[in-house]
């Protein structure tokens, strides 16, 4: 049997970047962040109309928060396959609730808005938020990285092949990994023009959007290599429909994939995963960590 402080490295080497967040500070990669998932809308592919009504909402930040998760990311608008999009108003009156429980709650965790609109983030940002969730990686409104920028906001850029209606019509790489690299690196290179600092950046290939089952585990498998690009990577399996092609599961029946997901993308160097089930994410995770804190 091999022993001795070189053996037994069979996982990647997690950077240790800081995160800042208006005025937080959130040192990464000794300790994986656990973002749960709020979704105020009818649609989304997991728990659409679970969490419409206000006292939902207000129960599920609850639950979030006592399970351990480190933030909460509130969303309004689905960005399931096919979704159709909803105007910012609308959107804003789903998720106003929920973030007017999470003050009144003097909630700790920290609150991130999922949206692709600058005018539905500025209206966060007042209510509390702290972190802007881009899935667009500023495709939609660069505006965001501008108001990231203003106001000292954490910005998330994450990679979509074209919008929520087409995304799985077809999709196709030469090469995913790369061409993910390359698009996330432009849309890291924009964020900075426009002012936002690079340690108020975040990463996120996007599993599930606009790739397919074999795409997403490419990625995963090659995690390292977007890591290369110096910034907190952040990654989504949770439920998604890749796990249910694997497993031929519906989505209530995923966890264990997305428990087994989470893990490979931490011990292949995520530093954040976002996740419906918390609890159970922040044991597997926690788990990784372990694995982890010997090869720093």
């Amino acid at each position: 049997m091999t022993s001795g402080a070189g053996a037994g490295r069979a996982f990647a080497t997690r950077t240790h970047p800081i995160l800042r967040a208006l005025d937080h500070t959130i040192p990464l990669g000794d300790r994986t962040v656990v973002m749960g998932v709020l979704n105020c809308t009818p649609d989304s592919f997991s728990d659409g109309g679970l969490y419409l009504d206000p006292d939902a909402a207000a129960r599920r930040i609850e639950q979030i928060a006592g399970e351990g998760a480190d933030w909460i990311d509130i969303g309004g608008e689905s960005t399931r396959p096919g979704a159709e999009p909803v105007d910012a108003e609308e959107e804003w009156r789903r998720v106003a609730p929920a973030f007017a429980e999470a003050r009144r709650s003097g909630l700790k965790q920290l609150l991130s808005i999922d949206t692709t609109k600058a005018e539905v983030a500025r209206r966060a940002l007042d209510q509390g938020a702290a972190v802007l969730n881009d899935v667009s990686g500023l495709r939609f409104d660069p505006r965001l990285a501008s108001l990231a920028a203003e106001s000292g906001a954490a910005l998330i850029l994450m990679h979509m092949r074209g919008e929520p209606r087409t995304m799985q019509a077809d999709p196709a790489y030469a090469d995913v990994t790369s061409e993910i690299l390359v698009l996330l690196r432009e849309a890291a290179e924009e964020a900075r023009a426009r002012g936002v600092a690079e340690d108020r950046l975040v990463i996120d290939p996007g599993l599930g959007f606009g790739k397919t089952a074999e795409h997403n585990l490419e990625l995963l498998r090659r995690l390292p290599e977007l890591t290369a690009l110096g910034l907190p990577v952040l990654v989504g399996a949770s439920r998604k429909s890749f796990l249910g092609k694997i497993l031929d599961l519906a989505t209530e029946e995923r966890l264990e994939g997305s428990l087994a997901a989470h893990t490979a993308a931490v011990l292949a160097g995520a530093h954040i995963v976002r996740a419906h089930d918390v609890r159970a994410t922040v044991r597997a995770v926690r788990t990784a960590d372990a694995l982890l804190s010997g090869i720093r």
